[in-house]
């Protein structure tokens, strides 16, 4: 399941039009690229401005947009930017703290209940920042590896061909060692993501599959003459 963006230039109708929308959920494909325009900060809060050319032609004020994998509020909208308040917890838990002008920000409107699910289940709510390490070219290939080192306490949430949400993009984990986890990454994706502009050390936000958090406190929860069934886990909506 890479990463895959949906054709920008294709026609498409209006959210608000096909359908409603679901709040705050989202699937990972990366719909456009951002650039930041300016941070201002304001007591411990910022507002963080997003040039868009596309996107923002359809938000409304009070939409939910996730920004680099961060479902954030749009509270002003211009015919060629957004912007977003950042609480200073949002702030200190994601890679928000290396975003300076000019940055570059992976864009996904919330998905339309009418929509394809493209990736996998992103809610937009960040678990932690891992660390970028590289995006090295395959040797005699096209493709790229994505390498980041990932928190200790996320890394039992995250399985080889698993889905592990990336700076937004929804990625399957090719490979595993310790914390240290790689995706292979198509050329489209790495052209039409923020990817391109990570440098070794910089910090990404990271989503694990909520599906395995939910599974995890459910067995967490069962009792020894309980059993975790598939009718079990239909029923809890998986």
């Amino acid at each position: 399941m890479f990463a895959e963006i949906r054709d920008q230039d294709a026609p498409r109708a209006s959210r608000r039009d096909a359908g409603a929308t679901i709040q705050s959920m989202f699937t990972g494909i990366i719909e456009e690229v951002g650039r930041v325009t300016g941070v201002a900060q304001e007591n411990s809060n910022r507002r963080l401005t997003v040039g868009a050319s596309q996107l923002n032609r359809e938000l409304k004020q009070g939409d939910s947009i996730a920004v680099s994998g961060v479902c954030l509020t749009a509270v002003e909208i211009t015919p060629t930017s957004f912007a977003a308040d950042l609480a200073a917890e949002t702030w200190k838990r994601t890679s928000f703290s290396r975003i300076k002008k000019d940055a570059l920000v992976n864009l996904e409107l919330p998905m339309r209940a009418d929509g394809r699910f493209g990736g996998h289940i992103v809610q937009g709510h960040v678990d932690g920042t891992g660390k970028f390490l590289a995006l090295d070219r395959v040797r005699d290939a096209d493709d790229y590896w994505l390498r980041i080192e990932i928190p200790p306490e996320l890394a039992r949430y995250v399985i080889f061909k698993g889905s592990l949400c990336i700076e937004g993009i929804s990625l399957t984990v090719a490979q595993i060692e310790g914390t240290k986890v790689t995706a292979a990454i198509i050329p489209h994706t790495v052209k039409m993501t923020n990817l391109k502009a990570l440098k070794p050390g910089d910090p990404v936000n990271l989503e694990v599959d909520v599906v395995a958090k939910y599974v995890e406190k459910m067995i967490k929860g069962e009792s020894a003459n309980s059993l975790l069934t598939v009718e079990r886990l239909v029923g809890e909506g998986f």
